[in-house]
Formats: C-alpha cells, sequence, structure tokens
C-alpha cells in the first residue's frame, strides 16, 4: 500500500488495501466512503491509500461470536486502530496485541469476505 495517493483498491470491495477518504477544504480524514465531509459538509473528497499503519486505541477477545458462520473463529481479536493517516478503524487483530501497540495491516479471508488483520510491529 502506497502513502496518501490517490487510490482505487479497498478491502470492502474484496481487494488486500486499505481506502480512506479526505476532505480537500478542511483536511478531516475518514473511513467508509461518502459523497459529503462529515465535517463540513463539502462534495470535494478524494479518496487515499493508507499505509496500513497505526497505534491500537482499544482491543477486545470476541469469545461468543455474533453468528454461526463466525463461531467457527471464535476467539478472535477485534482492535480499534489510530491510523497514522488520522483515521480510526475498527478490525481484527493478533492474539495478544494491546492498547498502545504499534502495529500493521495485512489482509485475511474471514467469514465470507476479506479483512484488515493488524499484528504488533517493532
Amino acid at each position: 500500500m502506497s502513502d496518501e495517493t490517490s487510490f482505487s483498491g479497498d478491502w470492502t470491495k474484496g481487494q488486500p488495501a486499505l481506502a480512506f477518504q479526505a476532505c480537500r477544504p478542511c483536511g478531516h480524514r475518514w473511513l467508509f466512503a461518502r459523497s459529503f465531509c462529515p465535517n463540513c459538509g463539502s462534495k470535494d473528497v478524494e479518496t487515499r491509500a493508507a499505509s496500513g499503519r497505526g497505534t491500537v486505541h482499544a482491543a477486545t477477545l470476541v469469545v461468543r461470536a455474533p453468528s454461526e458462520d463466525l463461531r467457527a473463529q471464535a476467539p478472535y481479536c477485534i482492535v480499534l486502530v489510530d491510523a497514522e493517516e488520522g483515521f480510526r478503524l475498527m478490525a481484527h487483530a493478533a492474539p495478544g496485541v494491546a492498547i498502545g501497540d504499534a502495529v500493521a495491516a495485512s489482509f485475511r479471508p474471514f467469514g465470507a469476505g476479506l479483512v484488515p488483520y493488524f499484528e504488533r510491529v517493532e
């Protein structure tokens, strides 16, 4: 993944890439595409590639999965990651990842889809 360049790939579309949006006028950044900036309302937004690096803000271990498809995967770790680019995302993570850890994303199959998967980095 390249840093903050115009980008069309996205894990939500089955591609192993992490995309975010940025508002050109106010600089706000967010995850999950929309046609306007949630901060200022501008429609002058662009999609960029994220580096996949960040810091763990919160972590939890899911023992009781919410669906039959995911029960086979349990237990699994879910984290909130503050991305280097300035947005926060929820994703899966390696066991033992903890609050404050520096992490980097890869992409793994999970259930019927592809998800970001964070692991600790030095």
